[in-house]
């Protein structure tokens, strides 16, 4: 199904290193959470107050178990605040919301080298059940945060309840969405990129980025993830049910690929790799993300599956880290050789959606599979950093999808700061091209600042009269929540009617009806 693709030389020189060099962070972060527990809490000095301003969060959901996180930063805007040592940190899972039925309990190592960051893989959890959990450093208890587990591997659940966001630029307004996300009946939120944004403070901005300049370093990068870190809503959304988290661009840099930055004349290979190294380990520490996303190298591995029963399988996607350069024309858009996912990824993608025994295969994906043409009339124009850019592997992909092979494929995307609602054929200029699967690229949660859907549709609909795998466009700002079944997936779009405010209303401004078995997507 794969053809071959040449392997690039930054794939070989990562591998070799991460062969002889080690996790880039060092061996230390192996340790067992129990081997944690030799270290006294008052070895070297009393710790500082205000250790949980960041708050708590718990990720990537088994039927076992989940991992919890949370980062000792009593001064987050400044490097963290913690003496330069490890520090214990004690964790408990119970089954109230009072921990009085502790279901599991042990004590994790923070260790400098990760920021203070604590990553506990609890197991022994039992499947499909809702858990509260906590963590103590010192003389401080954490807030308490909310986390459920995945149905049981051989399972037949009825239905799951999950919602997807992306794009929360910090300076484009408040986080809203998260306010009305974080009350929301769900089994887990899929965030699909660009957690935070690396652009410079804007003084005119809503709010403020910290810093004077976009982050390049380690401490630049923790300080960023952790002025996002610090809001109350955000840290509310994280606190109410796990997240399976991705990445996009502007975690490190906007449409960077593999070693290849947005401006490579302004910045050197060596410079990009240092600050790729940086952005990626603070995302890794700011994420509820196992040890098997440590970064190694220039790489953190990120693409990975979950299953729920066999409801649903959830193939997360990578579509910046391994990525052929941006094609500057349509004409190059058709080159062969190009890849958005690399060819490994795109082979664990195939063997997984067709071996995954599920009823559905959702994809959490960054960027916009559907074609995307910008301009009204004959012309084309197209975001070639989309997959529009990547068009031989969208088809082959595209094809596979309609071959029989994987039982209803629908695409969840971020990136576009706009809902944009698709069927997905293999080729989207022949009319006789035949509708594969169903994509749902949902809008942001602040950036784009409060949208304006007049301009919107006055330039979008006469280029939606020309596209008629389009079903719904809109660009005003929240999050999509989706209810599974053996039948059907209903998903609703959720609208908030400012982020330029503190608090804001929510609504269901649509929604939309995949039919298992029937490939394509309607507007209820």
């Amino acid at each position: 199904m794969t053809p071959p693709y040449p392997v690039s030389r930054r794939r070989l020189v990562s591998a070799a290193g991460a062969a002889t060099a080690g996790l880039v962070v060092g061996p230390m972060l192996l340790t067992p959470e129990g081997a944690a527990a030799h270290v006294a809490s008052g070895a070297g000095g009393p710790l500082p107050a205000g250790l949980f301003t960041l708050g708590v969060a718990s990720g990537d959901p088994l039927p076992d178990g989940v991992v919890l996180w949370t980062r000792l930063a009593p001064q987050p805007l400044a490097g963290g605040g913690m003496p330069a040592r490890p520090v214990p940190v004690r964790w408990e899972v119970a089954e109230d919301e009072r921990f009085r039925r502790i279901a599991r309990r042990g004590t994790a190592l923070a260790h400098p080298d990760l920021a203070h960051s604590v990553h506990v893989e609890v197991c022994g959890l039992r499947p499909d059940t809702r858990y509260h959990y906590r963590f103590r450093a010192g003389a401080e208890i954490s807030p308490a945060g909310r986390t459920r587990t995945a149905p049981a591997d051989r399972s037949r659940p009825d239905r799951l309840r999950f919602a997807f966001a992306s794009c929360q630029d910090y300076q484009a307004g408040a986080y809203t969405a998260h306010r009305h996300l974080a009350e929301e009946d769900l089994a887990f939120v899929a965030f699909l990129g660009d957690y935070i944004y690396e652009s410079r403070p804007n003084t005119a901005a809503y709010r403020v980025h910290e810093g004077a300049d976009e982050p390049y370093s380690l401490t630049d990068y923790r300080n960023r993830h952790a002025q996002y870190k610090t809001d109350p809503d955000l840290q509310a959304s994280h606190a109410a049910f796990p997240w399976i988290v991705t990445l996009d661009d502007h975690e490190l840099d906007n449409n960077w690929a593999d070693e290849i930055p947005q401006d490579p004349a302004q910045q050197t290979p060596e410079a990009f790799r240092a600050r790729r190294r940086a952005a990626l380990q603070a995302y890794y520490e700011h994420m509820p993300l196992r040890r098997s996303a440590l970064p190694r190298g220039l790489d953190l591995r990120l693409y990975r599956r979950l299953r729920f029963g066999d409801l649903a399988s959830v193939h997360v996607l990578d579509t910046r880290q391994y990525r052929s350069d941006q094609p500057a024309t349509l004409a190059e858009a058709e080159n062969p050789a190009l890849s958005i996912t690399g060819p490994e990824q795109e082979r664990w993608l195939v063997h997984g959606t067709r071996t995954s025994g599920s009823r559905w295969n959702l994809l959490a994906n960054q960027v916009m599979w559907a074609s995307n043409d910008r301009t009204a009339g004959p012309e084309r124009t197209y975001d070639l950093d989309n997959w529009d850019g990547y068009r031989v592997q969208r088809r082959r992909l595209l094809e596979y999808f309609g071959s029989g092979q994987v039982d209803n494929p629908v695409v969840l995307t971020g990136d576009r700061h706009c809902t944009w609602v698709c069927d997905l054929k293999p080729d989207f200029d022949d009319p006789a091209s035949p509708v594969v699967a169903a994509e749902i690229t949902g809008t942001s949660i602040t950036s784009g600042g409060n949208a304006d859907p007049v301009a919107f549709h006055r330039t979008y609909d006469p280029i939606m009269a020309e596209s008629p795998h389009w079903k719904y466009i809109d660009n005003q700002r929240g999050y999509v929540v989706c209810d599974v079944d053996r039948d059907r997936m209903l998903s609703s779009l959720r609208l908030v009617d400012t982020v330029l405010g503190p608090t804001a209303t929510v609504r269901t401004a649509a929604e939309f009806v995949v039919l298992a078995g029937v490939p394509g997507i309607s507007v209820a």
